[in-house]
């Protein structure tokens, strides 16, 4: 509620949102829950697969990106589709690795490398949504 709240009274002035769970290695964007694409359909999968090769660049980590409901599956409740339709343009998840074999139980060794690789993505979404400010 809190986070909800912030984003309610801020919105004006926020630019991206970014939601991170696991697992998949997936790197989402609206919609999830109606196969409808969003308006900045086209803008949002550039800057998700840009920020998708970015992650890969340093472990070789393939992630895919697209909106939610065709990528993966329509569901329901996402954030990032209640933030994007709030006005948040640039609204993505990210499902972390792994794409199963572990699952939620992801081994240790696989957490720093796993940070440090969506740090890179997260950095391009980032410096994208500064270069391209509405």
């Amino acid at each position: 509620k809190n986070v909800a709240d912030f984003i309610r009274r801020n919105k004006s002035i926020i630019k991206a949102y970014i939601t991170i769970h696991s697992y998949s290695q997936l790197l989402l964007f609206p919609y999830s829950y109606k196969y409808g694409l969003a308006a900045d359909h086209t803008e949002l999968l550039t800057v998700a697969q840009g920020a998708a090769s970015a992650l890969q660049s340093l472990y070789g980590t393939r992630y895919t990106s697209g909106p939610g409901a065709t990528t993966i599956y329509p569901a329901a409740g996402g954030s990032d589709d209640w933030a994007y339709d709030l006005g948040v343009k640039y609204s993505y998840t990210f499902e972390l690795r792994d794409t199963g074999r572990y699952g939620f139980l992801l081994p240790e060794s696989q957490i720093k490398p796993t940070c440090e690789e969506t740090m890179l993505a997260v950095k391009y979404i980032a410096a994208y949504v500064q270069k391209n400010l509405y």
